[in-house]
């Protein structure tokens, strides 16, 4: 059964959080300021935040960025998921991941099953590493970001839970390196 040990430390990581839309805007990004706020109420840091339209180069070099930044452990992306044209986030994502993390959207859209049904069929979750940083790509709508934080990435980004998490896995990203 998965748990919180509180004997073990609390170790604060640092995200970065990426709105992609051709609507939102910064007085209007609720899906990122509703990330944001559980991110830091979790106790981690928003080390960078951006809105990005949806255009796979654009959504690619931002990435890339983020994830040569030393300084940016996990990247959350909010929308773009999505089947229609424009939704462009998950091959993004592939141009960039060096792994997918093949349990996270399958058990985003498993949870999400519970909340929408058979809509869920329509998202393209994704998760995965580059670059010794963690990628995860949720949905755009509120819902959708309150499900992957609330469900999956507050319990995989807290160090103390249990059997295993995301974080105590962190120093060995980049072993294939050495």
């Amino acid at each position: 059964m998965a748990r919180i040990d509180e004997t073990r430390p609390f170790v604060p990581v640092n995200i970065a959080v990426l709105t992609v839309s051709d609507t939102r805007t910064e007085e209007n990004d609720t899906s990122g300021d509703t990330l944001s706020e559980r991110i830091t109420t979790a106790g981690h840091r928003v080390v960078a935040r951006a809105i990005e339209k949806d255009d796979t180069d654009a959504i690619e070099r931002l990435l890339r960025a983020w994830v040569s930044d030393a300084t940016i452990d996990v990247v959350i992306t909010t929308g773009g998921t999505g089947i229609t044209g424009r939704d462009v986030t998950p091959e993004a994502f592939e141009r960039v991941m060096e792994k997918r993390i093949e349990g996270f959207g399958e058990l985003f859209r498993m949870l999400s099953y519970q909340k929408i049904a058979t809509s869920t069929m329509q998202s393209r979750a994704i998760g995965g590493v580059a670059g010794g940083t963690y990628l995860f790509a949720l949905p755009g709508s509120t819902g959708a970001v309150k499900d992957g934080w609330d469900d999956i990435l507050l319990w995989q980004l807290d160090s103390r839970h249990r059997p295993c998490n995301l974080v105590e896995l962190m120093p060995r990203l980049q072993e294939h390196l050495k």
